[in-house]
């Protein structure tokens, strides 16, 4: 699994010119599946994504999370995050998991987030989205759990 995390002043997802999810203060957090994530990865990323310190301090040190802070999250599925672009002009996607494995890993992490941290929103699976985001800093990190385990 694969994550880019932009700590945002708000963003939103738009399908078809209807908003569909919207946050204030938090993370707006593009993600991409693997074939074989499992439980395991959905718990090490979730962990991760929670409890990240990037949100300033009364010191203005990045020393708080975003439960912390009590921001929101905005999930939004990516499967882009895994193209490949060593070879030729147009980015290869075979890495990424296929569509239907993709979906149900995504509905998977969805309903265990949920349960980890309430504030959250999530874009639509397989939509073509409008996605709106004011990143604050900015601050853009890219998790990666291959990188993990």
């Amino acid at each position: 699994m694969r994550a880019v995390v932009q700590r945002v002043k708000h963003a939103s997802v738009e399908v078809e010119g209807k908003s569909v999810a919207e946050i204030g203060h938090g993370m707006m957090v593009l993600v991409g599946f693997l074939e074989d994530d499992d439980s395991k990865v959905y718990a090490y990323m979730l962990d991760k994504i929670v409890n990240l310190r990037i949100f300033e301090d009364e010191a203005d040190k990045m020393n708080l999370s975003v439960k912390d802070v009590q921001g929101e999250i905005l999930f939004v599925p990516n499967f882009t995050l895994y193209g490949d672009c060593r070879k030729g002009r147009r980015p290869s996607y075979s890495g990424a998991a296929k569509p239907d494995t993709a979906r149900q890993i995504f509905q998977s992490f969805m309903a265990i987030a949920k349960d980890k941290y309430p504030k959250i929103q999530q874009g639509i699976f397989q939509a073509d989205m409008k996605v709106t985001l004011l990143n604050d800093g900015p601050v853009t990190l890219l998790i990666d759990s291959e990188k993990a385990f």
